[in-house]
């Protein structure tokens, strides 16, 4: 102990406030839920006893008693450390806060165990819509919830076996458009690199991978795939492993930002100049050079957002599905032809 005063004062009441301002407690309920009922002079008097009280409303129970549900919308991420996630839920509280909602973010940690019990602890707070990146392999849990009329909205990945609106990427053409630009200048073995990779973005992504080298003639790829569904497996360990493979590619894409991390990695260590294209930007690529499949992050996280909304405002509407475009940007790494 330090011998400083840790008293700790109680919360003030709305009462209290109406007492020091001299009004009633149902004037200050209106100056802080409809202050257009309340004259000028009013409002500053019960701002100002608020502020020295640092009385602040609770929103969560004017709303409830209002009509069951708040101002507030959810959106459940998954691993904190991944800034994509926070890009995306930039994008969704610039278009929330534009009419009048506010954004409760929570995290599963990409954990399908976790799930359920985050998901459960927000609608516990009667949350007005509920976004989410799934990560379990059943989201049908949810389906009660949402004919009790909260919108559910799928961001990245599509809900499994729940009918829902969704906002996914271009996965499939993002990484066949990439590929595509790689067999254009002579690759035929082309490497895929991805960790994780059990959810419905790699699939699309590995997808465009095989459509784009079946298009050249090229059909059996799983020499060339290195694509794992453990964070204990090192990406840099896969990538070498694929560069000492028997018949070894010439080029590679990947399936994420960590995953080019890793092959930045083993490509410098082995002072090698293989064609590289990565899915997602990052900081730092136009630096590095780093060729990338981008997209507008902050678009995503406002079309779903958007979806939301119209969710709320139209809950019979039909169920929608909107896919935000990527463009392949042209950097060096991705450009490099094959090596006689």
């Amino acid at each position: 102990m330090d011998g400083r005063d840790v008293t700790r004062h109680a919360r003030a009441r709305l009462e209290d406030v109406a007492r020091l301002s001299g009004v009633s407690a149902k004037t200050v309920s209106r100056v802080f839920s409809d202050s257009s009922k309340v004259s000028p002079q009013t409002q500053q008097k019960v701002m100002e006893a608020a502020k020295r009280l640092r009385f602040r409303p609770n929103v969560l129970a004017r709303d409830l008693r209002r009509g069951g549900v708040s101002s507030t919308i959810a959106f459940i991420i998954g691993d904190i450390q991944n800034p994509f996630y926070f890009h995306v839920a930039a994008g969704i509280e610039r278009e929330l806060s534009q009419h009048g909602f506010t954004m409760l973010l929570a995290t599963t940690a990409d954990s399908a165990d976790s799930e359920a019990r985050v998901v459960d602890s927000l609608l516990a707070q009667r949350v007005r819509a509920l976004l989410l990146i799934p990560v379990a392999d059943d989201q049908s849990y949810l389906e009660g919830e949402r004919q009790l009329g909260t919108p559910i909205i799928g961001v990245d990945r599509p809900p499994r076996d729940l009918v829902a609106d969704t906002v996914v990427l271009a996965n499939r053409s993002g990484m066949a458009e990439a590929v595509r630009s790689l067999t254009a200048l002579g690759h035929r073995r082309i490497g895929f690199v991805s960790n994780p990779s059990a959810f419905h973005t790699m699939d699309e992504r590995l997808e465009g991978y095989r459509e784009a080298l079946r298009e050249v003639g090229v059909t059996e790829t799983q020499c060339w795939e290195r694509v794992y569904d453990d964070p204990s497996v090192d990406v840099q360990e896969s990538v070498r492993s694929l560069l000492d493979s028997p018949d070894p590619p010439t080029a590679i894409v990947t399936g994420n930002n960590r995953a080019t991390a890793g092959a930045l990695h083993e490509l410098q260590r082995r002072r090698e100049s293989i064609a590289l294209i990565g899915f997602d930007d990052f900081d730092l690529a136009d630096v590095l050079g780093i060729s990338v499949v981008a997209y507008d992050t902050l678009e995503l996280g406002r079309a779903a957002a958007r979806l939301a909304l119209d969710r709320i405002e139209y809950p019979d509407g039909p169920t929608q599905r909107i896919e935000v475009p990527t463009r392949l940007v042209h950097r060096g790494s991705g450009e490099i032809p094959v090596q006689v």
